[in-house]
């Protein structure tokens, strides 16, 4: 391809390591943005295969900063930003540091491009910013419901991603994944939450919050082909763009894939910890995926049931190896 050279910041997070590895092997160049901290931790780049890893420029900052952004795209054909804060709960808490990475993080990137005019910038979304479905299956023109400073905070980010197109036509693509599950993920997410606590032996019930509820439910792979894809596409800047599977499933549907794999059975405890304010809940999500299809020449793989049955077990097998689970606190409740 001829857009060689590739930033990707979020970099050591689950889809940002997932896409780095794949960007390496397929012969790109890529430079690596890592959150700086004081252990010089890479995060999920630190467990890749060695051969992939000394192929990576690694760079530890943060998104926040100016001018480390401003040096950061120098010499980049695309900038892929996947730097986020993303826990929903946690932004509860602190949702004035989700502005601050999740927007500034994002106008720094804009603006070092807009002065050098030298690389198009892939924003990443997230299914988040719709609300509960109002309509299904949902199309990039539902309405955005902020239920949750995290969700406001990604609104925000794509608006201003949007502005910056149309005000100064700078190359910008709005990807919007749905909920992405496969190995590496964080706790935080309900997928290796029922896995840990099922596979840890310490754990006598599981602990959830509305079970109820539905998602679409996209493996690692399908959404790191959504955005290599985007490398080879025509016509897509100022274009928001959906990566789901098209398919809906209920958490309830999961806790029972999970115990019938493991041949496991656990009492499922709802804990009032993990129970969203009914307000702030999103009740039920299922994407259409008919414009990536359309602009990206993407489909997802692991959409239908059996495929996803699959997926599943593949990833129960990554969280059941000692060397994977050691790395997660499955006793707490991760925000």
């Amino acid at each position: 391809m001829s857009y060689k050279k590739i930033t990707v910041t979020g970099a050591e997070g689950f889809i940002g390591s997932h896409l780095v590895e794949r960007l390496v092997n397929q012969g790109f160049e890529v430079k690596a943005l890592v959150n700086y901290n004081f252990q010089n931790n890479w995060g999920w780049l630190d467990h890749i295969d060695l051969n992939i890893k000394k192929d990576i420029e690694v760079v530890l900052g943060d998104v926040r900063d100016n001018n480390l952004i401003n040096d950061l795209v120098k010499g980049s054909d695309y900038v892929f930003n996947l730097a986020a804060l993303i826990g929903i709960p946690y932004s509860y808490n602190a949702p004035k540091s989700y502005l601050d990475t999740n927007v500034e993080g994002l106008l720094n990137i804009m603006n070092a491009v807009k002065k050098k005019n030298n690389c198009k910038i892939i924003h990443t979304s997230t299914s988040e910013v719709y609300g509960s479905a109002k309509f299904v299956p949902m199309t990039e023109e539902h309405p955005l419901n902020a239920q949750s400073p995290y969700a406001a905070s990604k609104i925000a980010a794509d608006q201003l991603a949007l502005s910056f197109y149309r005000s100064f036509d700078l190359p910008v693509s709005i990807i919007r994944p749905f909920n992405t599950y496969g190995p590496r993920q964080s706790l935080r997410a309900i997928i290796p939450s029922i896995i840990t606590q099922y596979i840890d032996n310490k754990i006598k019930n599981i602990k959830l919050g509305n079970t109820d509820v539905t998602r679409d439910f996209t493996h690692i792979s399908d959404t790191v082909d959504g955005f290599v894809s985007v490398i080879s596409a025509k016509n897509i800047f100022g274009e928001i763009i959906n990566l789901g599977s098209g398919t809906e499933t209920k958490i309830k549907d999961i806790l029972n894939v999970v115990s019938e794999f493991t041949n496991i059975k656990k009492k499922i405890i709802t804990e009032k910890a993990r129970v969203r304010n009914p307000a702030s809940e999103v009740k039920r999500l299922c994407s259409s995926n008919k414009k990536a299809k359309k602009l990206l020449n993407w489909k997802p793989i692991f959409s239908t049931k059996a495929k996803f049955k699959e997926k599943i077990y593949e990833t129960i097998r990554w969280y059941s190896e000692t060397e994977n689970l050691k790395k997660f606190k499955t006793d707490i409740y991760n925000i």
